[in-house]
């Protein structure tokens, strides 16, 4: 065997498992630039509702921008429709355009707090298709951050404050939390398929296009009121041009959320990236206060801690449990421990 290779080998586990902990650094990272991009969100899109955009109009724009962007990206990888038509089928469904349709459909029926708690469901609902129905290990310590994570919420989106009780609406705002789950499922698709695994850059482009298509017959954007679009915008008492807003939509909390999530999935695994990705409402909390003069109270504070410490305790982690070959290929871990190769 070539020099390198053996001399690779020698450095035994403790080289294997030093590369294993800077992935996964790298992947919780990601995890957290995705959670502040598809933070960041809503305080573009608010003054956007507020200067006469109708919600679902938002979201369209959202997509159908970040799929314009991501179009050259499709064209590269355009065998991926060939060889993996479901996947992007499911991606475009359930990630993109029915996490966003079900949500804003949920908020017209029920309170902001309660669609948004349960829709921040999906981290413990992965756990559940990670254990029952990929038959996995899932880790105490992921199950602990995901129980941790949902009670901050709770108190993050004063869930007290306005609860209402309607069979649709919450149905609409489970639906949302499993087509989450089917975000973080399907990203983490071909992670251990090493050089066969579709490319994740194609999969969100291709996810983008198709949920596009699918928010066109939702949205009916021909009804929209484009003048707004060539208006401004108060954020907190500045005005700002309604095009920066839908740039900043668009390019960051679409295109850059969606890129570094996919990514992070793929380095961390579902269950830990989806504990991680509940910062995401701290974080639309946060910038909400500091953008849009919507302060926080007591209990919100405390409840974004426990989301912090939550996220923290899940990533802390082994990704898949014993046995689980992302931190360190199974072929290296076999060579380590027969003491090199034949």
């Amino acid at each position: 065997m070539p020099v390198q290779a053996s001399q690779g080998i020698q450095q035994g586990p403790e080289g294997l498992e030093g590369h294993g902990r800077q992935g996964k650094g790298i992947g919780l990272g990601l995890a957290l630039v995705s959670a502040v991009a598809f933070g960041g969100s809503g305080v573009a899109a608010k003054p956007l509702i507020e200067a006469g955009l109708d919600p679902l109009h938002v979201v369209w724009l959202r997509v159908a921008g970040a799929a314009l962007v991501m179009l050259p990206v499709a064209w590269r990888h355009r065998s991926l429709v060939r060889s993996r038509p479901a996947l992007l089928a499911g991606f475009g469904l359930l990630a993109v355009a029915g996490v966003q349709a079900c949500y804003f459909a949920a908020l017209s029926r029920i309170p902001v707090g309660v669609a948004l708690l349960i829709e921040y469901l999906a981290p413990a609902l992965v756990l559940g298709w990670v254990r029952f129905v990929q038959r996995k290990p899932v880790t105490r310590a992921a199950a602990l951050g995901v129980v941790l994570a949902v009670g901050g919420l709770a108190c993050v989106v004063e869930i007290w404050a306005g609860l209402s009780f309607d069979a649709v609406g919450l149905l609409l705002a489970l639906g949302a939390a499993c087509c989450q789950v089917g975000y973080f499922v399907l990203s983490d698709q071909g992670s251990d398929a090493g050089d066969a695994a579709p490319d994740p850059l194609g999969v969100i482009a291709y996810g983008l296009l198709v949920g596009t298509a699918v928010l066109t017959v939702v949205a009916r954007p021909w009804g929209m009121d484009w003048q707004v679009l060539a208006g401004s915008a108060d954020l907190d008492g500045s005005s700002v041009p309604a095009w920066v807003l839908i740039g900043w939509i668009v390019l960051v909390t679409t295109v850059v959320a969606y890129v570094t999530g996919v990514l992070s999935v793929r380095r961390l695994s579902p269950q830990v990236a989806g504990v991680v990705a509940c910062l995401e409402a701290v974080i639309a909390a946060a910038l909400a206060w500091v953008v849009l003069g919507e302060h926080l109270s007591a209990p919100q504070l405390a409840g974004g801690a426990v989301v912090l410490v939550g996220a923290f305790i899940a990533q802390s982690a082994r990704p898949g449990g014993p046995g689980d070959g992302r931190d360190v290929p199974a072929s290296e871990t076999e060579l380590v421990r027969r003491g090199g190769a034949t």
